[in-house]
């Protein structure tokens, strides 16, 4: 419903114009001179309005009882099935309402849409004209539905007007009642992003589910409303119930971080699967989500689950070319192997990151590996060290499956050695120390010399003074 009555048409013959126009901008003196030239006070322009409508619509008190004075309709409709009545009620005019009722303006009115006056009030969140409808006019359904199968109860949750939404409680409306898409009051509510409102209705089933199987938090997960997902897991709604799709795919759907945080932390299923068979992080590898393919890796997920199509997240982002993924993935796996053979309380005092911000690691031991991948390993040179280093054949295959030309040896190799650099610096170890006892236990003692000479310029020049 639009704010405001749309404007006139050429329908409406001048003087008529000018009355409606009078009554637009409340001047009562100008409606009174025409109303008295025996001007027509009923005509309606393009869409059924008459003056009545506008003036009532606006505000404008003393117009309307000018235009009432002079035998208006008050019941009169426009083109969508609106009344003078039903506008003053819409826009908060309390007492324009309360004379078109004594001027007796049918009470039980419905629109185009099946809308009352308590209807219109309530999606405005306007209280007085509620408690006027409730307390002074002749008895009201409480939980009267539209034409959608909304109650006044659900327009006041939906649009945000908590003290609407309060008063309909206080009163003892239906809670279970739902719209024609099975929403109840705090489907509506989660979905627009009405922290209050869903909080005043917690009470409600936090585990209802709408005709498309979302319960409240799925709409809040989907809308990205973070507090209102909090709030609700905090209340107790379930994360892991078993709908179509998981408030989790739906966080990683719509690329909200901050929301799949708060699933984490609430204790997600991370491994649960949706109806093709994925989990949240083959969706995120394959929708390119890199901070979210963090937070899942971080949080340990299951990375050698495979979908439908018989692929894992690492095949996902081996197929999307995705290698800055791809090496997230290798990095997770050789990190989580290798925790597994160390001390619990040990492991917990390592702080992970798979990213690709490699500012972390010292700027020389990187200079290092780009020497060594670009200026001196031959090609397949190395393999050889991923094999040492027991970098799985499949991970040999994911990082060498992007092809750039002829030289793409070089690139592999680099994101091999920063992979294999991630996981030494997790181990604690020297990283420049281990390269050199690899290269010389692979056969590559002349390189290892050429890698430990290249290591200790670059440590003499990052110590020299600036001149």
């Amino acid at each position: 419903m639009e704010d405001e009555p749309s404007p006139e048409d050429e329908r409406l013959l001048r003087l008529e114009k000018e009355l409606h126009e009078a009554a637009k901008r409340n001047d009562t003196r100008a409606a009174l001179a025409l109303l008295k030239s025996k001007v027509h006070v009923n005509a309606r322009d393009s869409v059924n309005r008459a003056a009545l409508h506008w003036a009532s619509a606006r505000g404008h008190e003393l117009t309307v009882q000018t235009l009432i004075h002079y035998n208006a309709i008050v019941d009169l409709e426009d083109k969508f099935g609106m009344t003078p009545a039903m506008y003053s009620a819409w826009f908060g005019h309390i007492r324009i309402l309360q004379m078109l009722v004594n001027a007796g303006a049918t009470v039980t009115h419905e629109n185009s849409t099946g809308q009352g006056l308590l209807h219109c009030a309530a999606a405005r969140g306007h209280l007085d004209i509620i408690n006027y409808i409730l307390g002074d006019l002749e008895e009201m359904p409480l939980d009267k539905m539209d034409k959608l199968s909304k109650t006044p109860f659900l327009l006041a949750a939906e649009n945000g007007r908590l003290p609407v939404v309060q008063c309909f409680l206080g009163r003892g409306c239906d809670i279970t009642l739902t719209d024609q898409d099975g929403k109840t009051a705090l489907h509506l509510a989660a979905e627009g992003g009405h922290y209050q409102c869903v909080e005043a209705l917690l009470d409600c089933s936090l585990s209802a589910l709408c005709d498309k199987g979302y319960s409240a938090l799925h709409y809040a997960v989907e809308q990205g409303h973070g507090e209102i997902c909090r709030l609700l897991l905090q209340s107790g709604s379930h994360l892991n119930s078993s709908t179509k799709v998981a408030p989790l795919h739906l966080a990683v759907i719509n690329n909200f971080p901050h929301i799949v945080l708060s699933c984490i932390e609430a204790g997600c299923d991370l491994n649960v699967t949706d109806l093709n068979e994925q989990t949240a992080l083959h969706i995120a590898v394959e929708m390119r989500r890199l901070v979210i393919v963090e937070l899942l890796l971080v949080a340990n997920v299951n990375i050698y689950l495979k979908d439908k199509q018989n692929k894992t997240p690492l095949d996902v982002a081996v197929r999307g070319y995705y290698a800055n993924i791809v090496d997230m993935i290798i990095k997770a796996e050789r990190f989580y192997r290798w925790r597994q053979d160390i001390d619990p309380q040990q492991a917990s005092q390592i702080e992970l990151d798979f990213t690709l911000d490699h500012a972390q690691e010292p700027k020389h031991v990187r200079s290092v590996l780009w020497q060594l991948a670009t200026k001196y390993l031959p090609p397949g040179g190395w393999k050889k060290l991923a094999n040492y280093w027991q970098f799985p054949a499949q991970h040999v295959k994911a990082i060498e499956a992007q092809w750039t030309g002829n030289k793409s040896y070089k690139e592999h190799g680099y994101r091999m050695l920063l992979v294999w650099l991630h996981g030494i610096s997790a181990e604690g170890k020297h990283p420049i120390k281990c390269l050199y006892e690899s290269l010389v236990e692979t056969g590559n003692r002349v390189l290892a010399e050429k890698v430990r000479k290249k290591a200790n310029e670059d440590e003499s020049i990052k110590k020299c003074p600036l001149m």
